[in-house]
């Protein structure tokens, strides 16, 4: 390393580093690289020299060169936020993101009006899915320079990533207001508009992204998820497969074809496997991690873990990655097959493993296997490093109970916390049944799919594609509306708790990020589940069919709570049952267990759920 202080450039000195440094943005960077060389070696304690050889070891692909060069500008110039921020851009495209994030941190304390490197840290930030952070950074860059359509670019997806979609869409709107052209934030414009329930909108949002002259393959992901909202699923399907074929590489593609397949695909006139397109996309493209994940991922909702099993440990055979080791462990345990998953599982924490993804899934194994001290800790691991981690507290609450301790009523706390609330018809309605008249025809109007989603609770039934809310129908505005009443009604009814993880978050309000409709058919049910990625969740029942709107002899057909799934082979029974009420809403914490059991009934049991958000 260089010893002593910076050394000073003469005025030739700083004009030939100025040209290097425009060579380099010209993309010339054997030029600059050439010049950065010659100057460390005449001024061996310039920062800047220092700072210059380092971009053009970047540029060139040289990043262990790269890498020494930065600690050498460094150690002259510790406090100089361009270094600091290029060093951190340096890391964080090695992949050593969480390396990176201190770096970005340095160079805004450095210089406070530091834009880009606001902007960066929001980057940063957000890819580590620290999104409350992500949005200070941006909120400050937007602060400093208001005119910065990336700036607002990266608070519109920052309040995206926290669930504030009206946000989202205000900060987008901005962001293409200042750089029309600026194809990403239409697209993202568009999604985000289309997530508030307005497919509609979203389209010609698309179509300005693609006039800028955007191709990526996103644009042709939010067109073809627009189109299912609309519920154009033929078009739908035309888009997904130009999207497979021009972007092969691009894995949300293959996953939305099979998805829709598998909902729709009776629909078309030859009914195609689901996991064809996506089996051959796999097999075609071994060394692509996402495809291979994602289609991992697919066959096991689709429960062919069999399949999973066998190309995951084909893949772990070149891939070490800690992910392939994960999903073996986790395919291993739904095989039933503990015994195989205990010592990867094992391996994996002591090699230092703690992301709470992570540790919930050693959770689940370890409460399977009958270990449930052990299961506990790794919960209470998990939900100290993500205080809001729904998965971590459901697993809690369950191991809590498992010890008898005390502490499970205290999380689930089943009398206060869950509730049945009447939902008010509108005025314009004359009573609940001609309001649950208009909207089960309304729904009714919604449900195409022929076949539940491959990846959540409802078995026998289908379920809405989209956001239910804030679609421009005045019925559905009107169930919103009343809904959003009776919910901040409920809330005004929780308890102070600021150490609780439910009570303890409560505001005056929700935002809805989520809303869909269920609609389960005879034999149907929702098998025991919790929401992941939300406050407070929810079940509004429209229409219950007669078997399970009975009389208490109908019970075992009603919303029931505290029950894990079968899955865990815990043999606990629900500590709460609930009998669903036409026009009323069920209430409850999301990281509870709940779920229903099948019914025998020749009308639909009709639903509205929704997941939210506190406002303070």
């Amino acid at each position: 390393m260089n010893e002593g202080s910076p050394q000073a450039l003469t005025a030739g000195q700083a004009r030939r580093l100025n040209e290097a440094f425009s060579l380099l943005q010209q993309g010339k960077a054997d030029d600059a690289l050439s010049i950065a060389l010659n100057m460390t070696k005449q001024v061996r304690r310039s920062p800047d020299a220092w700072h210059l050889l380092a971009l053009g070891h970047k540029a060139k692909g040289n990043s262990p060169d790269a890498l020494e060069a930065f600690q050498q500008a460094l150690a002259l110039a510790p406090a100089n936020p361009h270094i600091l921020g290029n060093y951190a851009n340096l890391l964080k495209s090695l992949g050593r993101i969480d390396e990176a994030l201190p770096f970005y941190r340095r160079a805004v304390q450095a210089s406070p009006a530091f834009v880009q490197g606001w902007i960066n840290l929001g980057l940063a930030e957000l890819d580590t899915r620290r999104t409350a952070e992500a949005q200070a950074a941006f909120e400050r860059a937007v602060a400093l320079e208001p005119r910065s359509s990336s700036a607002w670019h990266g608070l519109g997806n920052a309040k995206r990533a926290s669930g504030d979609l009206q946000g989202a869409e205000n900060a987008f709107c901005k962001a293409v207001e200042l750089a029309p052209d600026r194809g990403p934030a239409w697209v993202n414009l568009g999604v985000v508009v289309r997530l508030l329930g307005r497919p509609a909108e979203a389209l010609p949002l698309l179509e300005r992204a693609r006039k800028s002259g955007f191709t990526g393959p996103e644009l042709l992901d939010a067109e073809s998820a627009a189109r299912i909202d609309l519920g154009e699923i033929e078009e739908a399907l035309a888009v997904i497969r130009r999207l497979t074929k021009t972007a092969p590489w691009y894995a949300p593609g293959h996953e939305m074809l099979a998805h829709l397949l598998w909902e729709y695909g009776d629909l078309f006139p030859a009914e195609e496997d689901p996991l064809a397109a996506f089996r051959q996309a796999a097999n075609e493209q071994p060394g692509n991690g996402p495809v291979q994940l994602a289609f991992l991922r697919f066959l096991v909702d689709a429960k062919r873990a069999e399949e999973a099993l066998e190309r995951v440990r084909i893949l772990r055979g070149t891939d070490s990655s800690p992910a392939l080791a994960i999903f073996e462990a986790n395919v291993l345990d739904t095989l039933g097959q503990a015994q195989a998953s205990a010592p990867i599982y094992e391996q994996l924490y002591e090699q230092g493993m703690r992301e709470a993804s992570f540790l919930n899934a050693y959770t689940r194994h370890l409460l399977r296997t009958g270990r449930w001290d052990a299961a506990a800790a790794r919960a209470e691991e998990a939900a100290r490093l993500d205080r809001n981690n729904q998965e971590a507290w459901g697993y809690l609450g369950t191991t809590w109970r498992l010890l008898d301790d005390p502490r499970e009523y205290w999380l689930n706390d089943y009398d206060r916390a869950i509730s049945l609330v009447e939902v008010e018809p509108p005025n314009r309605f004359a009573s609940q049944d001609e309001f649950k008249a208009a909207l089960t025809a309304t729904l009714d109007r919604l449900h195409k799919a022929r076949r539940e989603p491959v990846n959540q609770s409802l078995r026998g039934g289908s379920q809405t594609q989209g956001r239910l809310f804030g679609r421009p129908d005045p019925v559905i505005a009107d169930a919103q509306l009343g809904i959003t009443r009776a919910v901040e009604r409920h809330i005004a009814t929780l308890p102070d708790d600021p150490g609780h993880p439910f009570f303890g978050r409560k505001g005056r309000s929700i935002n809805f990020v989520g809303s869909w409709s269920v609609k389960l058919w005879s034999s149907g049910c929702h098998v025991n589940h919790f929401h992941p990625q939300c406050w407070m969740s929810s079940a509004y029942y429209v229409s219950p069919p007669p078997s399970v709107a009975g009389n208490a002899a109908a019970q075992a057909r009603w919303i029931q709570f505290g029950q894990p799934p079968e899955e865990l082979n815990l043999e606990l029974e629900p500590r709460r049952i609930i009998q669903p009420k036409a026009g009323h809403v069920a209430l409850f914490p999301s990281y509870m267990w709940h779920g229903t059991v099948p019914f025998e009934d020749a009308e639909p049991r009709l639903t509205v759920a929704f997941d939210m958000l506190p406002v303070p």
